[in-house]
């Protein structure tokens, strides 16, 4: 089975981006499970299963950050789509954990981001675009070539070997480079690894406690002046 997970900040276009994609995906005779997975809400797996007639399954991580989530649901999900004949699991995921990335080594990574969301963003959102394979750009149509190449460059400089590939997620325009790439992607086997290194702190703060100011908590904290520290045993 192929594994696809799409990833990217709110209203970047991830959803529409994925609609022409499974939509050419299943013209080559592909069979596609979809998951969607979000913190609080999300309808993008009755709007598949409507327009498309593929099996979808939707998760809200709630208290837990949607890479957390992905990182626990996904060998189920993959189960479950095998379980269903599905020779690919397509997974879009809110991604909104700028230390996290929720790509897994065998699968492909698309980072969808859009060309209006200012020319310095991807210098801010870290591994969910330095550890993607492709970074597909969207609403292209609304910024001009100068800015285009601006944003390019910044996607350069923050992820030297990520792939860019910019589309029209309104009409589809675009969208035959991530579909060849998906091909090429080999089918995953054996046991599946997170790409990169999580966050190495974890603190009181994770676990629930919600006293303000360092001197409150234990683990990795840090102070207004000051570099990170560990406190405690």
């Amino acid at each position: 089975m192929k594994l696809v997970i799409c990833a990217g900040p709110a209203t970047s276009g991830k959803t529409s981006v994925l609609r022409h994609l499974v939509r050419k995906l299943i013209a080559a005779k592909f069979r596609i499970a979809f998951l969607k997975i979000d913190v609080q809400y999300a309808d993008e797996d009755h709007a598949f299963a409507v327009e498309f007639e593929i099996p979808t399954k939707k998760v809200y991580s709630g208290e837990l950050c949607p890479d957390h989530c992905s990182v626990l649901v996904l060998g189920d999900a993959l189960k479950w789509a095998s379980d269903g004949d599905a020779d690919m699991l397509i997974v879009e995921t809110a991604g909104l954990c700028l230390r996290c990335a929720p790509y897994v080594d065998g699968g492909l990574g698309i980072m969808v981001v859009e060309a209006t969301s200012g020319m310095n963003l991807p210098r801010k959102v870290g591994p969910m675009l330095s550890l993607a394979d492709v970074a597909a750009v969207t609403k292209i149509d609304l910024v001009s070539q100068a800015e285009r190449e601006v944003f390019r460059a910044r996607i350069r400089e923050a992820a030297p070997n990520v792939r860019i590939r910019e589309v029209n997620a309104l009409h589809g325009i675009g969208i035959a480079p991530l579909v060849d790439m998906v091909l090429e992607t080999p089918d995953v086997n054996g046991t599946l690894m997170l790409r990169g290194n999580p966050p190495v702190g974890t603190c009181t703060i994770c676990v629930g406690k919600k006293d303000i100011g360092w001197q409150s908590h234990f683990g990795v904290v840090r102070a207004l002046e000051n570099d990170t520290f560990y406190r405690g045993e």
